[in-house]
């Protein structure tokens, strides 16, 4: 049980920045230009507003402060319109920075919303082949922590980035126009800086999407075992697996662990760069200050302004972790928007009108993996109305043949028609409208009774829902019920017993009216009493209707019109039952050694 180290390798990516990436993200982000736009100006005036009070700070010392000629009034009065200045500055960047990170945040929500939504509609398009290599738990990782990665990047990141450059080239300007000498010592840090960062960001690139990688295994194993947990519980695995899992979260924490160190190194050393230019600026400012050079109110201000320009700095590099682990969700999230589904409808689409039920296979050959056939040249007819059974040991290619009339999968040879039209020529909604399936593990959702007989069809009258409960003997346990058909219904059905989830799931065959019923061992998973009522509704759901039945148990199918016999993926048998046991097969076998089995089981008691 659990992920192979390969699976989890095949999660790594092998870029950093990709503009391809970057152009699709923002290609949701530009459906609403509006907010865009809005959180884009309000970060502009609340950057300017930040820029304004070094500003302020010099002309109040360089104007009043430092001028003891001038007379006290006219310096109380300078001082007091400037503290009024100061004090609207500061309420500009309060509102500005409230309805910018309010903006953003609208903006972010209804992004990650529409991505969300985009991932898990192509979700519901993919073929079965694409979930049988992919765990759940990876995937519920791309819908739910991977796009909130690029919703942190839109929110933290880009749109504070423009705030940022906007910041980092307004305090630049400033500082040139004051003084360009002191302004290329205060910067004479930045070489060092660029180098400390160029390699910061070598070595948390590849750190970000190992990360990714690590959350998606985890989660895919805690799906894993969350989803068995009668087995695990059963087989006593529970230490086992808590060992398993610890391992995986252990993984994880260092990996963390060693990005944190990454960040806990550059960031102070961002720090010291910023401690050294403020420095500089103490010493060569005041060398200038004292020679007459700079004013007092020019150097106050200089570091003020050096400690905004570090501030971008600082972040930018931060912002660059968060672009980091966004292009690693990024190319996750659009490698599932780029799979195709591998069973497509065909350019165009024949009409399947009045589906009478004719079923034929028409010398099949399938195969799941290329070059290892587990269908050969398989050829029956099920005439509307019809039931045919398959019956065979396990692995003989039942459900393939199920799974080819519904067309999850596409033949490799032959052809699969219902009323003469291939499947393939046939749109896959169209098709599936006109087949019911019951499974013997019946899946319910999570909602009312009555919802998962609907199957979700709002339209479905309240009539039809209790008329199908009725017609199989749902309808009684069903009022039992707290709140009857609008009793809610826990994940997969839990609360119901395996009886009472076989019944609903009669019901929303029935309900769906289709005119082709497939049946996986319908009744193997309840008791006699309700066997007997199930095969009373049968007969009510089948009638009239053609019916595909994969059978374990013979009793169940000696109504058949014809039974199919498969071996290997080979027909070796068909006919009704009377033929088949008279010809002493292998239909004859089977069916005596379950007649054996019957008779020594009471025996035994």
């Amino acid at each position: 049980m659990g992920l192979t180290h390969t699976a989890f390798m095949e999660e790594d990516v092998k870029k950093g920045f990709d503009p391809r990436l970057a152009r699709r993200f923002f290609a949701y982000v530009l459906r609403y230009k509006g907010l865009l736009w809005s959180a884009t100006i309000l970060l502009f005036f609340f950057r300017i507003s930040a820029i304004a009070a070094p500003w302020i700070t010099k002309v109040a010392v360089d104007r009043y402060m430092n001028h003891p000629e001038l007379p006290l009034d006219e310096r109380l009065a300078g001082i007091h319109w400037l503290v009024l200045a100061f004090l609207g500055v500061m309420f500009v960047k309060i509102v500005t920075n409230y309805a910018e990170t309010l903006t953003t945040q609208m903006l972010g929500q209804r992004v990650m919303h529409d991505m969300r939504m985009s991932v898990f509609r192509h979700l519901q398009t993919l073929s079965l082949s694409f979930f049988s290599r992919n765990p759940v738990g990876r995937l519920m990782t791309r819908v739910t922590s991977d796009v909130s990665a690029l919703n942190e990047m839109l929110t933290s990141g880009v749109v504070a980035l423009a705030g940022d450059l906007v910041t980092l080239l307004a305090a630049i300007g400033i500082m040139l126009h004051y003084d360009w000498r002191l302004t290329l010592v205060s910067f004479a840090v930045v070489p060092p800086m660029m180098l400390g960062t160029r390699i910061f960001r070598r070595v948390s690139r590849q750190i970000y999407r190992i990360t990714r990688a690590k959350i998606a295994r985890l989660a895919a194993y805690l799906s894993e075992n969350l989803a068995g947990m009668k087995v695990v519980q059963l087989f006593r695995r529970e230490r086992e697996n808590s060992r398993r899992f610890g391992e995986y979260g252990r993984d994880l924490y260092n990996t963390h662990l060693r990005a944190t160190l990454y960040s806990a190194i550059f960031f102070p050393f961002v720090d010291v760069m910023r401690a050294t230019a403020v420095a500089l600026i103490f010493w060569y400012g005041g060398y200038r200050t004292h020679q007459g050079h700079v004013t007092l109110g020019t150097l106050i201000a200089f570091i003020s302004l050096v400690e905004l320009s570090f501030q971008p700095l600082r972040e930018l590099a931060e912002k660059y972790n968060i672009l980091q682990s966004a292009m690693a969700a990024a190319e996750k999230i659009f490698g599932i928007l780029d799979e195709k589904p591998e069973v497509l409808d065909a350019a165009q689409t024949e009409a399947l009108p009045d589906v009478k039920g004719d079923v034929s296979f028409e010398s099949v050959s399938f195969a799941y993996d290329a070059g290892n056939d587990v269908l050969h040249d398989i050829s029956f007819r099920a005439k509307p109305g019809e039931m045919v059974a398959l019956v065979g040991p396990t692995g003989s290619g039942k459900t393939s043949i199920v799974n080819l009339l519904c067309r999850f999968w596409d033949v490799r040879q032959g052809s699969v028609l219902v009323d003469g039209h291939d499947v393939r020529k046939v749109a896959q909604r169209d098709l599936r409208k006109r087949i019911a399936i019951v499974l013997q593990d019946v899946f319910l959702f999570t909602g009312t009774v009555a919802e998962n007989i609907a199957m979700g069809d709002r339209t479905m009258p309240r009539e039809r829902i209790e008329a199908a409960a009725r017609a199989v003997h749902a309808d009684g346990f069903i009022r039992s019920l707290p709140g009857g058909y609008d009793a809610r219904v826990s994940e997969r059905g839990s609360t119901f017993s395996a009886g009472q989830r076989q019944l609903i799931a009669f019901a929303r065959a029935m309900a769906a009216d289709p005119r082709i019923i497939i049946l996986d061992e319908a009744t193997s998973n309840i008791d006699t009493e309700t066997e007997i009522l199930i095969q009373d509704a049968m007969r009510t759901l089948l009638a009239g209707r053609t019916s595909v039945v994969i059978a374990h148990r013979l009793s169940t199918i000696h109504r058949a019109d014809r039974i199919v016999v498969l071996h290997h993926g080979k027909i070796v048998e068909q006919g009704k039952h009377a033929d088949l046991v008279a010809a002493k097969g292998m239909y004859a076998r089977l069916h005596e050694l379950q007649f054996e089995e019957a008779e020594a089981a009471p025996a035994a008691k």
